[in-house]
């Protein structure tokens, strides 16, 4: 008797992915680990090549023309392993400078200017095996750098740092490469915060798919189709009874009632309730909508994917 082997199950790294990223804006990919986002920058930066589908970066086809696309990108990966742990930094950023066919006096102002900026001066001589996972991590944007090129791919730039070097690292991302510079940015993070602070432009992975795509003042509008807010009114005991189911009611000093729930983004039954308030003979002292963290919104989301 024989056995069957069971049949392979197919697995998508990524989907039916389609995006189009400005020219000169930081654009964000969110998604948790296992999301999708390394496997697209790594087909952007032509490490593995797409199994179906067109690629193009700066014009260029990854497929057809790598070399070019080389020269108009850097790439800072989260998992670093190419430098060389006995040389310093310095002479790892000198090695790499040559590959990109820089040299002489150029690569030497290139390279200070570069350890200046990533606050790696004074480490310069150090071996690359002493540095810590910081940075390393910051050397890793100095290399992406050397070349000057105006395309720049972040995989979590920040993830290594502490709070205070990262703080740095984003408003020279913020300011320097993107202000001054005018490079364009793809920013793959699960920090939401980070992404509210630098992005124009985010869209969500998850799965392997883009589950959305838009502004980040757009993003809390992104997810189930309801938004919270906080009712406060006077001159009742009680709300309207057919409006009490959802939202949490609170007795306040001086005979008010704070409300709080979520409404639907037509806004008719938040219009319904304010009118019969005010038809009971109550008044309205506040209503204000309260917008959801990126957290939540991102959590929306991926309650929404099958």
């Amino acid at each position: 008797m024989t056995r069957s082997r069971p049949r392979a199950r197919e697995i998508w790294a990524l989907k039916d992915v389609s995006l189009q990223v400005p020219e000169g804006a930081i654009f964000g990919l969110l998604g948790p680990n296992g999301a999708g986002k390394t496997t697209l920058l790594k087909i952007l930066s032509c490490l593995i090549l797409p199994t179906g589908g067109t690629v193009k970066v700066g014009g260029h086809d990854t497929q057809r023309n790598d070399g070019a696309i080389q020269r108009v990108l850097g790439f800072v990966s989260s998992d670093e392993r190419s430098f060389y742990w006995r040389l310093t930094g310095r002479q790892n950023l000198r090695f790499f400078g040559h590959l990109y066919q820089i040299h002489g006096k150029p690569l030497s102002d290139r390279i200070s200017y570069l350890l200046d900026r990533l606050e790696l001066e004074d480490q310069a001589e150090k071996p690359f095996g002493d540095y810590s996972s910081g940075m390393k991590q910051r050397l890793a944007m100095a290399r992406a750098l050397l070349h000057d090129p105006p395309i720049l791919l972040l995989d979590e730039p920040t993830r290594s740092l502490d709070p205070i070097s990262a703080k740095h690292l984003r408003r020279f991302i913020a300011e320097e490469l993107n202000g001054r510079e005018k490079k364009t940015l793809l920013l793959a993070t699960h920090n939401l915060q980070e992404a509210e602070q630098l992005c124009h432009r985010v869209a969500v992975l998850s799965g392997g798919r883009v589950m959305g795509e838009g502004s980040v003042e757009d993003l809390p509008q992104w997810g189930e189709g309801k938004e919270a807010y906080v009712l406060v009114v006077c001159g009742l005991t009680q709300l309207p009874g057919a409006f009490q189911d959802g939202l949490t009611v609170t007795s306040l000093s001086g005979g008010r009632l704070r409300a709080a729930g979520e409404f639907g983004r037509d806004g008719e039954r938040l219009s319904q309730l304010l009118a019969e308030v005010l038809r009971q003979g109550g008044r309205v002292i506040s209503c204000s909508k309260v917008e959801p963290t990126l957290q939540e919104v991102f959590d929306r989301i991926e309650e929404e994917v099958p």
